[in-house]
């Protein structure tokens, strides 16, 4: 594993302890020999995660829109920046440069980041883990959700089984690397007429 992905507020969120766990999670990846692939801000919990990997000697490669960039909120001391068109751009192309994801405590952006990798590795377009960091319970609900969502029959255990969650950093990157993603099956059969 050579890259890891990153989503997270872009706000520090009510607790210290999530600006304290984006700090430990780049810190932790750089001391690993990985590279950080994230939004590209120098704002909130995506900042701290980036300046905490870049002071522990490791690689940062942010990727943001040009529309964000002229609300002037890009790391200007990343190892690389990529500008792109879209936010659809900006996916695709942390997806690409990643082995793995994972989402820190964040918002509606932080949710919608790690379903679409998440779905993508239920469809089989990768085999890349994707994994919470559920820092004081902070994704507790959500995931009693997805056990329900489970258990009424709307996600397959198996693709259930693909998030991993931990509640410290090293532990969820030990998961990533034991990760053995599931064979997708067919979900649709042809008409055997």
């Amino acid at each position: 594993m050579k890259s890891i992905c990153v989503f997270c507020g872009s706000s520090y969120g009510a607790l210290g302890d999530y600006n304290d766990a984006a700090k430990a999670t780049g810190k932790v990846i750089a001391e690993k020999g990985m590279r950080l692939v994230y939004g590209g801000a120098r704002v909130g919990l995506m900042g701290s995660v980036a300046d905490a990997a870049l002071e522990a000697g490791g690689e940062v490669i942010g990727v943001l829109p040009h529309s964000l960039k002229e609300k002037e909120i890009e790391h200007q001391g990343l190892t690389e920046l990529h500008l792109v068109k879209s936010m659809h751009e900006r996916k695709a192309l942390m997806a690409d440069l990643s082995d793995g994801f994972i989402a820190l405590p964040g918002g509606v952006g932080t949710l919608e980041e790690i379903f679409e990798v998440w779905t993508w590795g239920q469809l089989g377009y990768h085999q890349k883990p994707c994994g919470f960091l559920n820092i004081n319970g902070y994704y507790d609900h959500l995931i009693a959700f997805l056990d329900h969502q489970t258990q009424e029959g709307f996600t397959k255990r198996e693709m259930r089984n693909m998030a991993q969650i931990a509640g410290a950093p090293d532990e969820l990157i030990a998961l990533f690397e034991r990760y053995s993603p599931p064979s997708t099956p067919k979900w649709i059969k042809k008409d055997e007429t």
